[in-house]
């Protein structure tokens, strides 16, 4: 055999290796989400809150509570979370959100969050509905729109 085949084959076996490594890890990391997310739909309640703020923030920033952030791995601490502060009853909270629904949480407006601990899950409005994510017009869309803008004139 040649050398350039000794080392394709080296190659196709090196990259199915890896291939069916990270076919058991996602295999196992998808039944742990599954497992988290039946524990947090348990735990869930749903709790009337007015949102005084959220932003995208490092979990060391946030202003979460020591426990909370001593739990997360080190790897989470320091990347961007979505964070929700809200007033529930007297008290000012901070919320860590989930990222599909953080976009569509309403600032300064009162809504029913289905909250497990310290994390969000889901939003309703509370009075009215949460007007949709309007969605962000491609490049191609807004050009085409300028050239008719300028055809009109």
């Amino acid at each position: 055999m040649a050398t350039w085949q000794i080392i394709l084959i080296v190659i196709t076996v090196l990259l199915l290796a890896a291939t069916i490594a990270l076919y058991i890890v996602g295999k196992k990391s998808q039944k742990k989400k599954e497992e988290q997310d039946a524990q947090i739909a348990a735990t869930a309640q749903t709790i009337s809150m007015l949102i005084i703020d959220k932003k995208r923030m490092k979990l060391k920033d946030s202003g979460l509570p020591a426990a909370v952030i001593a739990q997360t791995p080190k790897i989470v601490r320091g990347s961007k979370m979505p964070i929700v502060k809200a007033k529930v009853g007297p008290k000012i909270m901070t919320f860590i959100c989930e990222e599909e629904i953080f976009d569509r949480i309403p600032t300064k407006k009162e809504v029913k969050a289905v909250v497990s601990g310290l994390y969000i899950t889901s939003v309703k409005g509370l009075r009215g509905s949460i007007e949709p994510i309007a969605k962000k017009k491609k490049l191609l869309d807004r050009l085409k729109e300028k050239a008719e803008a300028k055809t009109k004139k």
